[in-house]
């Protein structure tokens, strides 16, 4: 069996071919990436900004802002994109109202600025004050954000019916009421803690030693 492979920018591709079979087989896979480091590394006023934003939302580290910087890039290059094109055009209808759409469900457009300007205002706070560890602490769920992270990473949060264990999940402004503590959870009533149960039977057993 021979192998080749073909680089392309942006893309790796790859070929299997049998030499007794004949068979030709081409995978094809475009590089994506989650997260993007800045160009300059030591400019102070960013480090100083970052170090703000990681703080101010308790995030893990700075890819984490990061990420959600990027995600906001696409979404202002798309918009960006759509508003050079005419108004009547197919691709501006169609694409701009799903990105109207997409930033209305998740809380960062009111229903009255429902335009591709506005999605150019949208600052990277505005996503992180969406992030299921920011709402967990504002509805009083946690006692600090660092908390909220933990009470999500120990799978003591659901939204909905679904626990959710990422504290970087978006949430939906229809979800953001049914947010509470999994039903698993001893928070919400379900089977005590390790250490819990662990104290209850030692106290128990003395109970009974003692009788």
């Amino acid at each position: 069996m021979r192998v080749h492979k073909r680089s392309e920018p942006g893309q790796s591709s790859f070929q299997y071919q049998g030499s007794s079979a004949g068979l030709l087989i081409c995978i094809s896979f475009a590089d994506s990436k989650t997260s993007k480091t800045p160009r300059r590394p030591f400019e102070k006023e960013r480090l100083d900004n970052e170090m703000k934003v990681v703080g101010e939302f308790g995030l893990k580290n700075k890819r984490e802002l990061w990420r959600i910087q990027l995600m906001l890039a696409k979404m202002r290059k798309n918009a960006r994109e759509l508003l050079t094109l005419d108004e009547k055009s197919p691709k501006r209808i169609f694409e701009g109202a799903a990105l109207l759409r997409r930033c209305t469900r998740l809380g960062l457009l009111d229903e009255d600025k429902r335009e591709l300007d506005y999605v150019l205002a949208i600052k990277s706070q505005d996503i992180m004050s969406r992030r299921l560890q920011t709402l967990v602490f504002k509805q009083n769920l946690a006692k600090s954000l660092h908390h909220a992270r933990v009470l999500i990473k120990q799978r003591h949060i659901r939204v909905g019916r679904q626990m959710v264990n990422i504290p970087s999940f978006l949430v939906r402004v229809d979800s953001e009421k049914h947010i509470d503590y999994a039903l698993t959870s001893p928070f919400g009533g379900g089977r005590p803690g390790r250490v819990k149960r662990k104290n209850a039977g030692s106290g128990g057993g003395d109970g009974e030693e003692e009788d």
